[in-house]
């Protein structure tokens, strides 16, 4: 009987292997149409494909989908602000005293399941650095894993702008080509994410991102216009908001950010 476990053992790679990664890829999708990315069979099936095909990306990002499914949850919490993470309250209350009291929907999650799907998409990455869309998943996790404190997310996104100003690979995304507008629209939405979270920390990885971005491409004014706004929200400096405003300006005229921002600080300085 042992005997016959082992040999069974043996053989069920062999089994796994008389499936195609394409079959492996078609089971998988399916089943998570029916149950979701961390649903029931999803992380077995992930399982079986990894045995026979280690090295798929696909199922790499399958095992950080379904990981980080598994690791994310939400919960209601107590917050003393009007706006966090650039949402407003789900519900808000008064005290005793009349005051608000502020209830927010907030992500928390299972830290080991986190790092487990933070080492799926990682390996990814090692096996196809190109591939951009494994590298903006990995970024999008980590700022919503770290919330208003988005500091390994901001250093991710600092290692991936350098890493193409260095290199200049040819990005690809879904097997499509990506453009350097693409690109550089991909980066500016991680800008506006920082921005809109709204904290000291994210407003800070909003300035810094989008300096370096400033200085590897010049010509693009979304992140000039950026730094302006983190002068003018953030930091209530109007005159250096302006020159950022005002270098926009010169670089494309008809930049509707930068006229209508100086406007805005012109009425205040009548004001």
């Amino acid at each position: 009987m042992k005997k016959m476990l082992i040999l069974a053992l043996m053989c069920l790679p062999f089994a796994l292997r008389s499936q195609t990664a394409e079959q492996f890829k078609a089971r998988y999708d399916n089943q998570v149409r029916s149950v979701g990315p961390g649903g029931v069979g999803v992380e077995y099936l992930l399982d079986q494909w990894s045995a026979a095909y280690p090295d798929d990306t696909r199922m790499l990002e399958g095992k950080f989908s379904c990981y980080l499914e598994k690791a994310r949850s939400e919960e209601i919490q107590i917050i003393p602000s009007e706006r966090y993470l650039g949402r407003k309250p789900v519900l808000t209350l008064k005290d005793s005293l009349g005051r608000n009291v502020n209830y927010y929907q907030v992500p928390v999650f299972n830290d080991s399941l986190f790092r487990m799907s933070q080492s799926s998409i990682d390996k990814a990455i090692v096996l196809s650095p190109e591939n951009l869309k494994f590298r903006l998943e990995k970024i999008s996790a980590l700022a919503s894993y770290e919330k208003d404190s988005p500091d390994m997310a901001a250093t991710a996104v600092l290692d991936l702008v350098d890493y193409d100003a260095g290199r200049r690979p040819a990005w690809t995304f879904d097997g499509a080509a990506v453009s350097r507008a693409d690109f550089e629209s991909a980066i500016q939405e991680f800008c506006v994410l920082f921005y809109r979270t709204g904290s000291p920390n994210s407003y800070e990885a909003f300035r810094i991102l989008s300096e370096r971005m400033m200085k590897a491409n010049p010509k693009n004014t979304l992140f000039v216009d950026n730094l302006g706004t983190y002068w003018l929200i953030a930091r209530r400096d109007f005159k250096k908001a302006g020159k950022y405003y005002k270098k926009a300006l010169k670089i494309n005229p008809e930049d509707a950010v930068a006229s209508a921002n100086l406007d805005i600080i012109a009425k205040n300085k009548q004001k």
